[in-house]
């Protein structure tokens, strides 16, 4: 059965756990090194599937988690709702990891989207399709997958100590020794899942690197990703909540650095969505966002459909003729009157200009902006609405055929504590699952002697 432990605090609910101090200093008490055959630290997605699937016989497992319960970031992923993963073939999968696709492709490959599925509704959690082939538990609620991870550890043994951060690690000839506050753990297996740096209060806050720093690999940039973006005299707070599907996003520094269809949101202070998210892992500040509201390749189209209104109804307005703008030029877009006004306003056209009155150097600042709205990044949000961390470990130190360290023998590294993070749309958490079974694959090899 799995141990669930706490640290003593103010809170009424919480149990003390009895254990010795991890420092011995001039006159403390000495305590024994507490002796596993693994240690996980980290009790969130990737670190608890990792533990449940190396369980094996007379092999004692435990995982340490700072924060007082598992899985905090899990139970707000998808609002709550729990985005799993993404339907379709996984082989899709490798291009929504920036340039990480390459090295998940093992793990993906060896633990696929349909294999998550089938776990969880073999454990009696059916699983759901959304729009745009998002994976959700039926019931939508995160707390139902966590309580079958849970479960599972429960059920196989698993030790959890909750309310126990890690405050060191190192690396001795048998393995590994594990301090926190009050206790010591030796392993001769040690598996690092403590996430990245997004949504701190979680628990996220950037352990995994010192610890990974500390046993000699190496850190790159740690910056938010899956983030909203700042804009500079950003012209749509008014438009706060206004919606567009399926939208080109052109990212330029000094050229053209990345092209990316999405959806777009407009927020108080800058851009969201999912196109944005995806894109903002490339994303700095002072970069240059255009937004293409009628395609670069219909630019001479809407040209010519412009003449040819003005030609044949310029007692029209302007702003009236663009309601009606054709699906040929931008399948799907409807302008509103208010964005309307607000692109004719940054066009330095009038609203009540009437067709015949459309000069040829207005008509191109207009179509100029509606091909690719230009606007200047003046930050990307920080960690705290970032769902996931660009940057970590570097994944060149890390064997992709079994999440084991090239640099440090029964050292494992999962999650998002690599630097790896993918797309919205459930694909960070399935990298998550695949990389835990995947390093659990490895870890049970070693366990037999294989």
């Amino acid at each position: 059965m799995a141990v669930f432990h706490k640290e003593i605090h103010s809170g009424p609910d919480d149990v003390s756990e009895t254990a010795g101090r991890a420092e011995l200093l001039p006159g403390e008490e000495y305590h024994p090194i507490q002796d596993y055959d693994l240690i996980v630290i980290g009790a969130g997605p990737s670190g608890l599937f990792c533990a449940i699937n190396s369980s094996e016989k007379g092999k004692k497992i435990l995982i340490l988690e700072k924060k007082n319960s598992p899985g905090h970031k899990l139970l707000i992923s998808g609002s709550g709702q729990c985005n799993i993963t993404h339907s379709g073939d996984i082989q899709d999968f490798l291009d929504h990891y920036g340039d990480r696709g390459r090295f998940l492709r093992p793990a993906l490959l060896g633990f696929t989207n349909r294999d998550l599925i089938s776990f969880f509704e073999k454990s009696g959690l059916g699983m759901v399709e959304e729009k745009g082939g998002k994976i959700f538990p039926e019931s939508m609620q995160s707390r139902d997958v966590l309580n079958i991870l849970t479960a599972h550890g429960r059920k196989l043994g698993l030790e959890i100590k909750c309310g126990h951060a890690v405050k060191s690690v190192a690396r001795i000839d048998d393995g590994f020794i594990v301090s926190g506050e009050d206790e010591r753990y030796r392993s001769r297996q040690l598996v690092i899942a403590t996430g990245g740096c997004s949504y701190p209060a979680t628990g996220s806050s950037g352990d995994g690197y010192a610890f990974a720093r500390t046993l000699g690999h190496s850190i790159s940039e740690i910056a938010p990703a899956l983030s909203p973006v700042v804009i500079k005299e950003y012209p749509f707070s008014d438009l706060a909540g206004l919606s567009f599907s399926d939208l080109l996003i052109s990212l330029y520094r000094r050229s053209k650095i990345k092209e990316h269809r999405g959806d777009i949101l407009f927020t108080h202070d800058g851009l969201s969505g999912p196109g944005i998210l995806d894109l903002s892992r490339y994303i700095r500040a002072e970069d240059q966002i255009k937004i293409s509201f009628v395609p670069e390749a219909n630019r001479d189209a809407l040209e010519r459909w412009l003449v040819e209104k003005s030609q044949h109804d310029g007692g029209r307005r302007l702003l009236s003729v663009l309601a009606d703008l054709p699906h040929f030029l931008s399948p799907g877009l409807q302008l509103s009157v208010r964005l309307t006004k607000r692109l004719l306003q940054i066009s330095g056209i009038d609203f009540d200009l009437q067709m015949s009155q459309l000069t040829r150097v207005m008509r191109n600042r207009l179509i100029d902006n509606l091909t690719g709205l230009s606007m200047v990044v003046s930050d990307v949000c920080g960690f705290d609405a970032a769902m996931c961390t660009r940057g970590g470990v570097d994944t060149s130190e890390v064997n992709p055929k079994t999440m084991q360290s090239r640099l440090v023998q029964g050292l494992y590294l999962v999650g998002e504590v690599l630097d790896v993070d993918g797309d919205t749309g459930g694909y960070n958490l399935q990298a998550a699952f695949s990389m835990g079974m995947l390093a659990a694959r490895s870890i049970k090899r070693v366990f037999n002697g294989n």
